[in-house]
């Protein structure tokens, strides 16, 4: 124990690499973060989509991962870690320029297309990034290591979020009508509305693109050193030894879970919150980009305390730990009533914190070369985040439009709905417990 104390979590000389490769966990942060809030946005702008068609921005945003994270391993394999890098990023700002003439066209698949080109460079990126943060030091603190730079994904999410407030939803001139007001609009007026927010909802994706090339700048400048562990493996050996390890399939799949789970939370938080703000006063309307705050602000909190707490404890336990209260927290918010079932939704932020990086570095734990390969399919898993919350979009239109059409079990399809963030939290319980008593 008191050797692993003083074993550094980042050497002296490895500081500006990982610097450097930390700040690509904030940038995919705000990516993901600015659009969480694009299916209130685009709902409000387009008022024809139901709650599934527009729960599809989040199906075009993580599929990417799914499809690119295989690729990419290939490429990163032939290449290098700094070549992914550099890759991801081009990719990254062609997709978010890609929302220029999304915007002048004004058509929602263009829009679902740049957010799949986005996100193929992400994916590029986080499977680039985690294995090399992991080699970046001592194997023993590694998953320390991870935690320490996912810690800084929460800083882009909050800059995402502020910036989906007040660039984007309080600007948008749609939030001014409800759908009978607009469709008694004149088309002439509708047209010239539904123009300026879809321009409005492009601007962070454009200057996102301007960020991102200046860090692509920065890195090609930065030295990255190489793994020493470059034995020459062919992908099916890599594949094999990959699958070899016991805790690795049942991460892959906790992670795909999980990661649905997350994006389910931090999407229908404004559904949740507008249908709480129907039953109370005007002048005392609840504001979801704050609360959906909060629970980010909470998240990074959670992130650094379990940095701390896994110098002490095994982070399997943590994992285990964190994962009940999560499911806790998401039975608060379908069965209590009013702000205290909201304040249940905002804590499972706090108990899903760890989860990502934890059951990333327990899958990697002890792998080599082979790494790249097993992150690719943990990258890959993301793609939960694509194939999750389109359900919890049409468990919300049972009823029709709105949010509170019918009951399920006397409680309103909107509350409901968060059921299914608490089945994909129940794996990461069990895989906890597994690796706890094995890890």
């Amino acid at each position: 124990m008191n050797r692993k104390q003083r074993v550094p979590v980042v050497n002296k000389e490895l500081l500006i690499p990982f610097i450097v490769i930390t700040s690509l966990f904030a940038l995919w942060g705000f990516a993901n973060d600015v659009t969480n809030p694009m299916v209130t946005a685009f709902k409000k702008v387009m008022p024809e989509l139901s709650y599934f068609q527009a729960y599809l921005v989040q199906f075009a945003f993580y599929f990417g991962y799914g499809f690119m994270a295989i690729p990419a391993a290939l490429f990163i394999r032939k290449y290098s870690y700094k070549s992914g890098i550099l890759f991801g990023l081009v990719l990254f700002a062609i997709g978010a320029f890609l929302f220029y003439p999304a915007s002048a066209l004004e058509n929602y698949t263009f829009f679902l297309f740049s957010l799949y080109v986005i996100t193929c460079g992400l994916s590029l990126l986080e499977t680039t990034a985690n294995p090399l943060i992991l080699s970046l030091g001592h194997k023993e603190t590694a998953t320390q290591r991870l935690n320490l730079a996912q810690a800084f994904n929460p800083i882009g999410s909050l800059t995402g979020m502020l910036v989906a407030q007040f660039v984007v939803l309080s600007q948008i001139q749609s939030k001014n009508y409800d759908e009978e007001t607009y469709a008694a609009l004149d088309k002439a007026t509708q047209s010239a509305i539904r123009t300026s927010d879809l321009e409005t909802i492009s601007l962070p994706y454009l200057g996102i693109g301007v960020v991102v090339l200046i860090v692509l700048v920065i890195v090609s400048l930065t030295k990255i050193p190489k793994v020493q562990e470059e034995i020459a493996m062919t992908f099916r050996e890599a594949l094999s030894k990959v699958f070899a390890k016991k805790a690795f399939l049942p991460g892959v799949l906790t992670q795909m879970t999980y990661v649905g789970a997350q994006i389910m939370c931090w999407t229908a938080i404004f559904q949740y919150v507008e249908f709480l703000n129907q039953s109370r006063p005007v002048d005392d309307q609840l504001n979801a980009t704050y609360w959906n705050m909060f629970a980010m602000s909470i998240f990074l909190a959670g992130r650094f305390i379990a940095t701390g707490l896994m110098s002490k404890f095994k982070p399997a336990k943590l994992l285990f730990i964190y994962g009940f209260m999560s499911v806790l927290c998401c039975m608060g918010a379908i069965l209590i009533p009013g702000v205290p079932g909201l304040i249940c939704l905002v804590f499972i932020s706090l108990f899903m914190s760890i989860n990502f990086p934890t059951i990333y570095g327990i899958a990697l734990k002890d792998m080599g070369a082979e790494a790249k390969v097993g992150s690719a399919f943990l990258v890959m898993a993301i793609v939960g985040g694509a194939i999750f919350p389109p359900i919890q979009g049409l468990i919300i239109d049972i009823g029709g439009s709105g949010l509170a059409d019918t009951s399920i079990m006397g409680i309103p399809e909107v509350k409901f709905s968060f059921i299914m963030p608490m089945i994909c939290l129940i794996p990461v319980i069990y895989y906890g417990y597994r690796n706890s008593r094995s890890v």
